[in-house]
């Protein structure tokens, strides 16, 4: 019998950094999803020991300090929370970009998907200080492409990807110094079926419908032709690019527990197809998931899959 070649990892070095920020959403409980994610036990064990089992080194980096407003929102105050937002958005990019600073791939456990302001900043920020520039994959059932003056909500959780284009509250579309954060033309978006029409109007003002592959289209072409699309564009940036995975994006049938569920989406099979797609092309520098509530959640379900969709974005596959 020969030696086992199944180690993806092969020596590397993942850092998990937790963002248990739960206030940028409408529906308080995904604060609990970074430790949710942390002590679930998946066929027995929890997600570092998988990890390791797959050849990675696993660095616990903690959680990165949240500011936790202790109020009310402010009447018509767009975005909700900010000054706690921008705060706790600062020390959220500080602690992604010490994670890069050790040569080690960024696993983020949120929170809600405003955190993706904070993260990706500081991933842009580190590769930009190198020199390199990189890509962006988005998974989700929403575009997330609201403004403080298109939001119907003010809550920051919907305005994430407009800000990293440099779109959005002075503020937070400077974090890290400069703005925007990435190329549109190297950023992809997959599983939309739930855009408000500011959003809508946003994706054609920026040329972007071919890079947003909706439900719709992979209803038409297959997730499998969705994804590869996906990453050639997020792939065309020099320096890798960067995932973030919405657990929203998948179809309440096998993710119950989040906040802002919507009928029709991906399937189980489809989102870990997607994510295996993205490990074998390579050029992935970190990856992220965000929206997990376990307050919503039923026996523990969606933990459990957002740990397995980790797997699979570092190289589990069935054989």
């Amino acid at each position: 019998m020969g030696k086992t070649r199944f180690k993806p990892g092969d020596g590397k070095t993942v850092g998990i950094v937790g963002a248990p920020l739960g206030f940028g959403a409408g529906i308080v409980g995904s604060e609990l999803g970074t430790s949710a994610m942390r002590t679930t036990h998946v066929r027995g064990k929890r997600i570092f020991e998988h990890l390791q089992e797959l050849g990675y080194s696993v660095n616990d980096h903690g959680d990165a300090k949240i500011t936790v407003p202790n109020r009310e929102p402010l009447e018509n105050e767009n975005p909700k929370f900010f000054d706690e937002i921008y705060s706790s958005s600062i020390e959220i990019s500080k602690a992604v970009k010490a994670v890069l600073a050790k040569g080690e791939t960024p696993i983020i456990l949120g929170g809600d998907h405003s955190i993706a302001a904070a993260t990706l900043s500081g991933i842009s920020s580190h590769f930009r200080e190198k020199g390199e520039e990189i890509g962006l994959i988005w998974f989700d059932a929403h575009a997330d492409m609201n403004t403080p003056d298109t939001s119907p909500s003010g809550n920051t959780h919907g305005m994430p990807l407009s800000t990293v284009l440099g779109m959005g509250h002075e503020k937070m579309v400077g974090l890290e110094g400069f703005s925007p954060k990435f190329n549109r033309d190297f950023v992809a978006h997959v599983g939309a079926r739930d855009l408000d029409v500011g959003e809508k109007n946003l994706v054609y003002d920026l040329g972007m419908r071919d890079q947003f592959f909706s439900m719709s289209d992979i209803d038409r072409i297959g997730m499998s032709e969705c994804a590869a699309r996906a990453i050639k564009i997020a792939s065309k940036a020099p320096g890798g690019f960067a995932v973030t995975f919405d657990v929203d994006s998948i179809d309440p049938r096998f993710a119950p527990g989040s906040g802002t569920l919507v009928r029709g989406g991906v399937t189980y099979r489809e989102a870990h197809l997607a994510l295996e797609m993205i490990h074998e092309a390579g050029g992935m520098r970190s990856f992220e998931i965000v929206e997990i509530n376990p307050i919503l959640d039923q026996g523990n379900v969606t933990a459990n899959l957002a740990c397995e969709l980790i797997l699979s974005a570092f190289g589990n596959v069935v054989l």
